[in-house]
Parts: C-alpha cells; structure tokens; sequence
C-alpha cells in the first residue's frame, strides 16, 4: 500500500546512539550503564531505542512494567531486562520464563518468585528497591537491610543489586537530594555489617549523571539523557544532547479568508486582515495539547507560522505569513528543525505548560514513527 497518514514522527537513531555515548563519557571506567526505554522508549519506540543504546555500549535496559519487558524480550532482546517496579504476584512465573530482572521491595512478591523459581530449578535476581524518602514504591530505608535479612534464607532468589531514585537531582544545591543520598548510604553500610553482598549498587538518573558524579556508583540509569531532551534547565550547558524526536505532517489545505472572519471552535481567533490559513491533519489526539492553542509556531518553509484558534482533536490550523508561498502537501515541523530555525520538545512545553517528558510519551501510536540513521546497520 502506498499510503502513508500525513502527519508522522521521525526518530534519529544515530542521535540516540550519540546520547548514550555522550553519557556514558560522563562516568568512570567500568561503570555500567542502564537505558530507559519505558513508555515505548519515552515515544521513540522502545525496541529500536534499545537497540540503538545497545549498540551504543548500554549494558542493560530498564523498563516500567512486564509488558514492555516481554515486547522487547519476544522481539529478540538478550539484553538483561529490569522492570524498575514490583511487578504483580502473578507476574512471578513469567519473571522467571523470560529471564527478567525485577525490582523488590515486599516479602509478598518475593515469596512468590521464590516459589517460581524453585519450580524451575533456577535462581532469580532481583534488585532491592530502597525508598530513601521519595514516598513512592520501595521498601522505606529503615526498613531495607531487615528485608534483606529476611530475604537471605530463600534458595530460589539472589540479591543481584540495591537501588533508589532520586527527586530533586536536577536542583543543585537541594538539601533533600542530599538526604536521599545519605539515607542510601546508611542503608548499604547496614548491608555491609549484616554481611550482605549489595551487589550492583546504583541511584543515578540522568539528572544526577550529569550533575552529580558522585552518585554514579556501580551504574547509571538514563532515560530522558537519551533521546536529546534534558531533564531540567540546570542541565544545559553541562553536556550537549542531541534530540532525536521530530514532530511532523503535511499541509491538508490552505485558504484564504477575510478580514474579521474566526478560524476553529469558539472563534478564539479572528483574522485582523485577509489571511492565508493553512490546515495541518493533527490535533490533540495525537497529543498536540489543546492548551497550546494561539500560543504555539509551526515552521513551513523554514519560517515560522503561528498556529491559530483552538487545537481540535483531529486538525490545526496556522496563519501563513504574507508574501509566504504555502501549498497543500508542503511539510510543516511540530517540533524539530527546518532550514534555520528550530522548535524544541521544550518550547512546546512551556506553551502546554508541561514537561518535555510527557509530550514526548504522549505523540500518540496513530503517528507513524520513522525510523532514521541507525536502523540500517
């Protein structure tokens, strides 16, 4: 079939593999590495960005829950798998199956991989979850080393490593990141008394990676670092990114219309002279939020276009500037660059009044991802 849906997003792969590197420069010698590619590898595509990473150096990849470990597993990932969540007591069978690392932090869930594993004859390793003041999942730091303890005894399981994960690494100077910190320090010397193997130890994301080298421990886990979007303005200027996400679709059509005439529902936009209009196929349900309406560019023709009245679910529409030629088919950029100007994942999200994250993970599956660069290799 010859069709292709006219708006799209194209995926750099060789800019993800230049992230990891850049990354992975940032840490010491035998320091491992760990990608994130959950959330469909923040929007990018989760198998490729894996690939990419790996092929990169990445020495593990790191996802949210067991469905995305058995896509990537299925599709021929050998790669050691972590889910950084507990997964369900009913997922221990299949933890066990495919060779996946989960995180732990109750006894519930390692009763029953113990039990998995012992069934197989096997041993599975898991990853301690210490929740160091984040108030999220883990097991409270107070409470770790105990845990450990108890865990010590079952013949079906191995700590393999200790982890946390940090709120505030991308505000320097926090003194709440420092807390967390030294929590996970206290915890790995309980270990170390008790006589236990903390195994691989690792807290940074890709905030402290940058900014905290003391963090990097044994590995470090980099999800947003990867595909070329910061973490947080504190970032910039310490390491160059490379994005690898362009947001994209072609002129459905383009008219003219006259002076006081309103453009999209409730007419939040009236024309102050004769106007071009030009229509893009997208809208909010491919996660063009609607809050950006009157707020956002567009580039066409390497210029930039103001999208005007309201974002609606299927369509938008921009404002052609005067003596700019637009026709019907001529690509427009969302988000990326055209002749010498450039949108950014985080412009966008300053109009939305979000985060560069969310609008990544949130281009929704009916467009297309294309994948550029590496894929060829």
């Amino acid at each position: 079939m010859g069709y292709r849906r006219q708006a799209w997003v194209d995926v750099d792969l060789d800019a993800v593999e230049r992230n990891v590197r850049t990354l992975k420069a940032l840490t010491a010698s035998g320091t491992r590495f760990m990608a994130v590619v959950k959330a469909d590898g923040y929007g990018h595509g989760a198998l490729r960005a894996a690939q990419a990473a790996l092929r990169a150096g990445a020495d593990r990849i790191g996802v949210a829950t067991i469905e995305e470990a058995l896509e990537l597993r299925m599709a021929g990932v050998t790669a050691s798998l972590h889910v950084l969540s507990e997964p369900p007591v009913s997922a221990a069978d299949l933890v066990v199956r495919y060779d996946i690392v989960p995180a732990l932090y109750s006894a519930e869930f390692a009763a029953a991989l113990d039990a998995a594993a012992t069934a197989t004859g096997s041993v599975a390793p898991y990853h301690l979850k210490v929740d160091t003041g984040m108030g999220r999942i883990g097991v409270r730091a107070e409470d770790a080393a105990n845990l450990a303890l108890e865990l010590r005894g079952s013949a079906g399981i191995r700590m393999e490593g200790v982890f946390t994960h940090f709120a505030t690494a991308d505000v320097p100077g926090d003194w709440e990141f420092d807390r967390q910190m030294e929590r996970f320090r206290g915890v790995l010397l309980k270990l170390k008394s008790e006589g236990i193997d903390a195994g691989t130890v690792h807290a940074a994301n890709t905030a402290a990676t940058i900014l905290h080298p003391e963090t990097h421990l044994d590995m470090v886990r980099c999800g947003i670092g990867i595909y070329g979007l910061h973490p947080d303005r504190s970032t910039y200027g310490r390491i160059e990114l490379a994005p690898a996400m362009s947001v994209k679709a072609r002129v459905s059509q383009v008219k003219r219309i006259g002076m006081g005439d309103g453009v999209g529902y409730g007419f939040t936009y009236h024309a102050s002279a004769p106007t071009t209009i030009a229509t893009l196929p997208l809208g909010y349900a491919d996660g063009v939020h609607r809050v950006v309406s009157n707020r956002a560019d567009v580039l066409i023709g390497g210029h930039r276009c103001r999208q005007v009245g309201r974002v609606a679910m299927d369509q938008l529409m921009v404002e052609v500037p005067e003596r700019q030629s637009v026709r019907p088919g001529d690509e427009a950029v969302l988000v990326g660059a055209q002749g010498g100007e450039t949108i950014t994942m985080d412009e966008l999200a300053e109009h939305a009044q979000t985060i560069n994250y969310e609008l990544a993970c949130g281009f929704s599956l009916r467009m297309e991802r294309r994948h550029l660069g590496a894929e060829r290799h």
